[in-house]
């Protein structure tokens, strides 16, 4: 979104979150029944074809449990309203979605997306505290060291240029702060990032998505 000049396009925190607090949320994630991860191309509660699962390996393959507990929301949201604060965002927001837990495994990943939609969200239940709102600060907490796996680099492209002028080399910024374990990385929803494919070993991580009503 050219209409936003940011001095700072994320913020991270290393090695926040304890080693032993990451070994939880990693152990009760697990404890869950993983699913294929989707993206918003695909319903949530729809049984997907095996064409539709090759489309969506296409953009992405990973699997993903949903976690909702209060300590977990409880460690991260005063991460999250630091990094709101110190890189200059000021974004309004009021609440957070189910956190996913993510893992990839041998040659997943996801491809280059941004967090948003197209609109905001339009509940059923226009009371539902969701109904009309949109993710703005989006949030990864690396709960798997760097060194226990290769490949799987979390990269941000913050196409602030004129499409002509594109050169990944010089514009895909590969963010090494989130290797350590209980590392997190705060980022505006609109932000484009990618997953590159576990090439050893297995990367967990938990996404949180933080919602607000539309910018004004």
């Amino acid at each position: 979104m050219s209409t936003f000049n940011f001095n700072y396009y994320y913020w991270g925190f290393t090695s926040a979150i304890p080693s032993r607090l990451c070994d939880d949320i990693i152990k009760h994630g697990l404890s869950k029944q993983e699913i294929l991860a989707r993206t918003g191309d695909f319903e949530n509660d729809k049984k997907l074809n095996k064409e539709e699962i090759r489309k969506l390996k296409t953009k992405r393959n990973s699997n993903v449990t949903w976690l909702d507990e209060p300590w977990i929301y409880k460690e991260l949201h005063p991460y999250i309203n630091q990094a709101n604060k110190n890189a200059g965002w000021n974004f309004q927001w009021d609440r957070s979605e189910p956190c996913q837990f993510t893992k990839y495994k041998l040659n997943q990943y996801y491809d280059w997306h941004n967090d948003g939609w197209k609109k905001p969200y339009d509940k059923k239940n226009k009371n539902h505290p969701e109904h009309g709102k949109i993710r703005k600060i989006s949030m990864t907490l690396q709960l798997t060291d760097g060194s226990e796996y290769e490949g799987g680099e979390l990269e941000f492209d913050f196409r602030d240029y004129d499409p002509y002028s594109r050169d990944e080399s010089k514009h895909v910024k590969q963010v090494k702060e989130i290797l350590p374990k209980g590392s997190i990385v705060v980022f505006p929803s609109f932000i484009w990032h990618r997953v590159k494919p576990v090439t050893k070993g297995v990367r967990y991580s938990l996404v949180m998505w933080n919602l607000g009503y539309p910018f004004k």
